[in-house]
Parts: C-alpha cells; structure tokens; sequence
C-alpha cells in the first residue's frame, strides 16, 4: 500500500542563508537607471531640498520609492524591499526620511513637481536618442493619447468625492505615449482632479495637453508630427478649437458623441459613400464601414476639421444604443490631418485603445489607490509612479526584443525582476550569479548585456 507524500515536495527551512539576495532582476533598473542618467537628473533637479548635513540625497529617497513601485508596491513603506537588499540598491533612507522628504516637497507645491518634470523631459529625450529605431519617435511621428481614470479612495482623503461610476475617490487625467504595435507606451502628464471632476471638461484637457507636450523632445512640442488623440471625453469646442490654433504645429484625431445632427446625418449617408474599414494588417474589417460627414455638420468648428464616421455591426451579446442606426453602432471622430484615406484615418483613431493597457499597467503601478492624504503629496505620488512606469517603459525599449518587449509589469515582475541570485565577492569585484534553473535567466542576462553596451552619461 501506497501512502501519498502530497502534491508538493516537503522541505526543511531555516533562516540561516547567506549571500542570497531577492529580487535580483531588478538589477535591470538599476542599469537603466544609470544608462539613462535619471539618478544624476532627479538628484540635480532636487539639491535645492536637501538639507544642511543631510545623508541620503531627496533624488536618490525619490528615486528609490519608484523602483519599489516599479517592483509592485504600491505605498512609501514598500521601500523596505530595497532596503533589504543594499547590494543592489545600496543605502535605502528610512521610513520617517522618506515621509518627512514627501512632505517637503508637497509643501513646496508646483516648483517640486516642475522640477522633477523637467529632470524626466530630459532623461526621456536621452533614453529615446540611445533607443534608436526602437524609440516611439523612429518613424518621425509621436503620438499622444489622453484618457481619464478612476481612482478609488478607500478612506476621506482630500479631493475624494464621488464619481460618475457610483464610486468615491479621484478622477485623474492622464496622458501617454503611444509606443506602437512594437512597444507599451510612457506617462507624460498625470493631472489629480476630484473624483467629481467632470469627464469632457476642455480646461483639464488643455492643461493635461501642455503637461504633455512640455515632455517630449523639443522638436516634437511644435510639429505636424505631433499627433494628440482622445475619446469623445475630448470632443468639446473649447478643446478641438485649443487644438485648431495650435494647428499649424500639432495634430489631432478627436471623438465626438454622436448627437442628434450626427445621428440623422448618418442616416442620409448613400451606400456608395460608405468605405470598408481595415484591420492593421491591411485586410478588411468584417461587418465595419466609415464615411465622411461634411456640409452644416462643421459650423461653428475650425476650420480644416473633418468628420468621419464608422458604422459596425455590435458584437453578440451587446444592447443597441439611442445613437445607433439601422442595428449598427455607430463611433464618431474629427481630425485636421488632409489628405490622407478615411479609412487609415479611422484605424489610427481606433488604436487609442491601446491606452486602456496603459491605464492597466498603471493600476498595477502604484495608481490602484493614492496613499497620501492630502491632495498635494498625491501629486508628489502621481510623478513617482509616472517615474516607475517611465522605468518599466525604457527598460523593455532599451534592452529587450521581440515579444518581450510588450510584456506588462505583471509578467516583467514574475518572469524578470523575481529573479533569485546568490552574491559572491572575489577580490574587490560584486558577482550577482543568477540561477541556472530560471526559465527566462538568459533573457535577463542578455538584456544586461545590450544595457551594459550603452554609453554611460557624463
């Protein structure tokens, strides 16, 4: 007779190990840290906070509590990761430091969170200059998408109110760069607002815009080539007409709610006017059409606007709306860019979807709650975890290929940065030996290894 030992092998432990260290991926980035030069850039852009006698640097405080977000913490006391691990990360400031560091900066208002917005617009130019062909830029055209998120409060922190989801906490605008379909993409603005803030409202788009804009290389803050995309949330006549003056030197791909006028337009559409949408492969998109609309549609909006229009067939299972027509679900977008076949016009407005994963790997990123209390420390968090998620951007661009390069902060946590290693010192020099048996150890390594390639700033 057979006795069963259980499904899992049984094991002694003790806690006498020695020369292990955790979390050994996460020397990924710490050298993208360094290739970069954003340790360097934050600690600059922070040296008026520091303090007479002061021992940690705020950079390197501010610094460190964004890898522990990149890693998956998600408050300041998470830091203890890195703390654990001095080897790797080296001296780790405590918990009151880190505390007492957020609140300087929180009282400091929008000069602190200036300058580490203008330490991040320098770094990212750097970063996409040494990413080359894989850099969001390569093809000449940068592409911006702005889409709002619901944060839940889960206790009364200031500026938590409710929201339109029936929910109770903030409603932070957001923006970030479309890295295509070879990449993820990177925050470029993050702007707090109440949980009642209202979704369309022009003002905060304006605003998130600039934010946005004050990021990119300066050559794309004033450029055709500058595309800023949103969902209806961004169709309103203050924003398009914002957008429109600025014409000349950006451009947009907007959508609009369909309103009664748009609706019985549709209606009046011939069949010969409607087009076959695409997929991104080139083949036609089953059960989809677009069209363009034109004549009194486009009084009282700038001129150069165009009006296109896409009707599809709802997906099984999916309730027809007020706005639809003839059993078809209709979507509506403007534009100013001329010339250019409304159906590749629709496929690139559609692919503003992709900024719903960012909005996902975000919430895994630091954005699922605000911690803080006080909406001005939230705003110091809001660029932490713009930093982490800057981090987990630059790393995959800069040192990882093929499908790699469009793993989300789940599976980089799981596969890479959980990675165990033992540490050895051999004469003056730190050997971090990864373990044999890891799947994804030569991913790691080589990435390393094209990282360690890289010219070192200064």
């Amino acid at each position: 007779m057979k006795h069963s030992i259980g499904s899992y092998p049984r094991v002694r432990v003790q806690d006498d190990g020695r020369q292990v260290v955790s979390q050994a991926g996460s020397v990924l980035l710490v050298e993208t840290v360094r290739k970069t030069g954003l340790d360097q850039a934050i600690s600059q852009a922070l040296a008026p906070w520091r303090k007479p006698r002061a021992v940690h640097d705020p950079g390197k405080a501010l610094l460190d509590v964004a890898l522990a977000v990149a890693l998956g913490g998600d408050c300041l006391a998470d830091v203890a990761m890195l703390r654990c691990e001095p080897a790797v990360f080296g001296p780790v400031a405590s918990d009151p430091t880190i505390s007492r560091l957020i609140d300087t900066l929180a009282a400091s208002g929008e000069k602190a969170l200036q300058a580490i917005r203008s330490a991040r617009s320098g770094v990212r130019h750097r970063a996409w200059s040494l990413a080359g062909e894989n850099a969001p830029d390569a093809d000449g055209q940068v592409i911006v998408d702005l889409d709002g998120v619901l944060v839940v409060a889960h206790s009364d922190k200031e500026d938590a109110a409710a929201t339109w989801k029936k929910t109770y906490g903030h409603h932070p605008l957001t923006a970030f760069v479309d890295h295509g379909p070879g990449g993820t993409g990177e925050p470029v603005a993050a702007l707090l607002r109440p949980g009642n803030a209202g979704s369309n409202t022009a003002a905060d788009h304006i605003t998130t815009a600039q934010l946005a804009l004050a990021q990119l290389p300066k050559h794309y803050r004033r450029g055709r080539q500058t595309l800023i995309r949103t969902d209806s949330a961004g169709g309103t006549h203050d924003f398009v007409s914002w957008l429109a003056r600025r014409g000349r030197w950006l451009s947009y791909s907007v959508g609009l709610v369909i309103t009664e006028a748009i609706h019985e337009h549709v209606l009046k559409v011939p069949a010969s006017a409607w087009t076959p949408a695409v997929e991104t492969n080139g083949e036609v998109r089953d059960g989809a059409w677009v069209a363009e609309l034109t004549g009194k549609l486009l009084d009282g909006w700038p001129k150069g606007m165009r009006l296109i229009v896409r009707k599809e067939r709802p997906h099984p299972g999916a309730q027809l709306r007020i706005t639809d027509a003839d059993g078809m679900r209709i979507t509506c977008f403007a534009t100013n860019t001329p010339d250019r076949p409304i159906a590749e016009l629709e496929l690139r407005h559609r692919l503003r979807a992709r900024a719903e994963d960012r909005i996902r790997a975000a919430r895994t990123t630091g954005l699922r709650n605000l911690p803080l209390h006080t909406a001005a420390q939230n705003k110091v968090w809001l660029e932490i975890v713009q930093i982490a998620l800057d981090l987990l951007a630059w790393m995959p661009m800069l040192a990882l290929t093929g499908k790699a390069r469009l793993w989300e902060p789940r599976r980089l946590r799981f596969r890479l940065f959980s990675a165990a290693a033992q540490l050895v010192t051999t004469g003056r020099r730190r050997i971090l030996r990864l373990t044999q048996h890891w799947p994804w150890t030569g991913e790691i390594t080589a990435a390393l290894e094209r990282l360690m390639l890289l010219p070192t700033p200064g």
